[in-house]
């Protein structure tokens, strides 16, 4: 029986006339209502946004932290599937006679930069040095935190976050975009991706939802990304030059101060609308080259001046522990631990206790960012001949969703709000490959360079807190400051200044270069799928990226935990769960259509 030809009548309505000329209005108005919308929340009633967004967030991941896990784990082995059967791993995205737009090398930086620059820069020793102090094993107490033993777990979870699962997510959606763009020359664009499922349905209400779900994650996902670059890059400029006003008068340990945010998210964010104006060919292929440039300078000031032999040593062993465990990683989902169930699993002697006491005990065992020392420090009187340890161990279950809901689960849905930008994004620049190159050039050579810059910066914050030299500044000092006092801790002197100062600017283009892609994807998202959009479209929508992020910020700082990123996390978590959903749907309609259209080339 023959198979009848796939659906590719995909029309979407647009504007012939006026301002949205070439723009499908129920997607741009019904984002920009949704954007603007969180703005006036959270400028008008900050302290009432922020703990909205925080009560939603806490609600959703104790639902739906397992979704997260599950399917991102399942994403990353049907990927790999993808890739190694011979029948799937051969097709090429294009014609016979598609040639790829860009060489190896350009290819790779603009992914790169793209992908995951601003965490490289933010996290390359914040999250080395966060989970040397906190992962499942030390949670589990087999290991004790910040210790030579822990340093191999903390490099298993680091992997993790920044690995295969990570680029597979962004994958999936470039792969899906691209496969039906260049192989049934449908629009470039999120609802196509979903033909095979929704049929003429894509062209309607169905089909509307869907890419408006892909840009309030793309915003939103790019909005925390910005939020933490544009942090470390007052950071930065702060270390540079000494100005005061940039922070929050914190001697200790400063942070950078709203204002300082908000200043230095207005210079961003203009350079990328300037730089979004000049379109992909001319723009963001220039930065990408010159961030690739920088980031290697810095990287080999890490090798001469760091501690690279003890890097490359926890490299090693952290690369097979995390292929060693990957499949439990993969899958293995927590859920949140009840009062109740926390009572039932104490030792015999804790049950007695006061039921407030219990409430309490509860409290602290079960939060992630303790330790046993002070669980014990804290006890109440009454449980004070009691084993500590033991009453410790019956809150392992909740700390371990805690800590996984909180970590890990963030990083999920932060890669999968970013997902329809940077998926998006590698379709743009992947004409002409086959699915094999695909998978593998933006799934395992992007993650192994991901390895070694967080093993090689990472590793040489963790030996200089090792061995004494850095004397717990370095784990003291904020996420995004922890770079530069890494550097401050390396080198001195002009060196110093310049190696600082290229970090500024290299923070600087990473922001432009994903603020800017972010602006061209949604702006292509809205279009239908057209590659060349309105420069005032561009402009506008990268003022109200501004506003979001702005906003959010100042939101975040009126809550109760006065963390100006705190809003924009919960607003980008919350924002990419139903992106998540169709991220699932998109995996089960490129199976289909890679079914059917081999048995169709098989019937031909």
């Amino acid at each position: 029986m023959s198979i009848k030809p796939p659906f590719t009548d995909l029309e979407i309505e647009k504007a012939p006339s006026g301002f949205y000329e070439g723009y499908s209005l129920p997607i741009a108005l019904i984002s920009k209502a949704i954007m603007v919308a969180l703005v006036l929340w959270a400028l008008v009633w900050p302290g009432n946004a922020s703990s909205v967004l925080s009560s939603v967030n806490g609600t959703l991941l104790n639902g739906f932290n397992g979704f997260y896990i599950i399917s991102v784990g399942i994403f990353a082995f049907f990927l790999f599937v993808l890739a190694l059967l011979p029948a799937t791993g051969s097709k090429k995205l294009g014609t016979a006679n598609t040639v790829p737009e860009f060489s190896n090398f350009s290819w790779f930086s603009m992914m790169f930069g793209a992908g995951l620059g601003v965490g490289l820069m933010v996290f390359a020793t914040a999250e080395p040095l966060g989970l040397w102090g906190s992962n499942p094993v030390v949670l589990s107490g087999a290991v004790a935190a910040n210790s030579e033993e822990a340093v191999q777990s903390a490099y298993r979870y680091t992997f993790l976050h920044y690995g295969f699962h990570a680029w597979a997510i962004y994958v999936l959606t470039g792969l899906s975009l691209a496969y039906y763009a260049y192989t049934r020359e449908m629009p470039l664009t999120i609802r196509s991706a979903l033909t095979p499922l929704l049929g003429k349905a894509a062209n309607g209400f169905l089909g509307h939802l869907v890419d408006v779900l892909g840009v309030v994650a793309t915003i939103l996902g790019v909005s925390v990304t910005i939020g933490f670059g544009v942090s470390q890059f007052v950071d930065g400029v702060y270390a540079v030059s000494g100005m005061e006003w940039l922070m929050n008068g914190d001697a200790e340990a400063p942070k950078p101060s709203t204002v300082g945010l908000i200043a230095a998210l207005l210079v961003i964010m203009g350079l990328s609308i300037l730089s979004a104006v000049s379109g992909v060919g001319r723009g963001i292929k220039y930065l990408s080259n010159l961030n690739l440039v920088l980031s290697v300078i810095l990287l080999l000031t890490f090798v001469i001046f760091g501690s690279f032999f003890f890097a490359m040593t926890k490299f090693g062993t952290g690369l097979v522990d995390y292929i060693l465990h990957f499949v439990q990683m993969s899958f293995g989902a927590y859920g949140p631990q009840t009062a109740d169930a926390f009572a039932a699993a104490l030792p015999e002697g804790a049950q007695a206790l006061p039921a407030e006491d219990v409430a309490a005990i509860y409290g602290s065992a079960t939060s992630p960012w303790g330790s046993l020392g002070g669980f014990s420090d804290a006890l109440p009187a009454s449980a004070a001949d009691l084993d500590a340890a033991a009453i410790y161990a019956a809150g392992e279950q909740g700390r371990q969703f805690g800590w996984q809901a909180g970590w890990t689960t963030f990083y999920w849905a932060w890669w999968i709000a970013f997902s329809p930008f940077v998926g998006l994004f590698l379709a743009r620049i992947s004409k002409g490959r086959t699915v094999r190159d695909f998978i593998f050039g933006c799934v395992i050579a992007p993650a192994i360079v991901c390895f070694l810059w967080m093993t090689i910066l990472g590793g040489t914050a963790i030996d200089l807190e090792l061995n004494g030299d850095a004397a717990g500044s370095l784990i003291g000092a904020t996420n995004t400051a922890k770079l530069f006092a890494t550097l401050e801790q390396m080198i001195s002197g002009g060196f110093l200044s310049a190696i600082t100062i290229m970090c500024v600017v290299l923070i600087m283009t990473f922001l432009v270069t994903s603020a800017d892609s972010g602006i061209l994807v949604m702006n292509t998202i809205m279009s239908g799928g057209e590659q060349e959009t309105g420069i005032k479209h561009r402009i506008i929508w990268g003022v109200i990226l501004t506003s979001v992020i702005g906003a959010l910020i100042i939101a975040g700082n009126s809550g109760a935990e006065s963390n100006p990123f705190g809003a924009l996390q919960n607003a980008m978590i919350i924002g990419a769960l139903p992106f998540t959903i169709v991220m699932v749907f998109m995996m089960i309609s490129l199976v289909k259509a890679l079914y059917r259209d081999s048995i169709r080339a098989k019937q031909a």
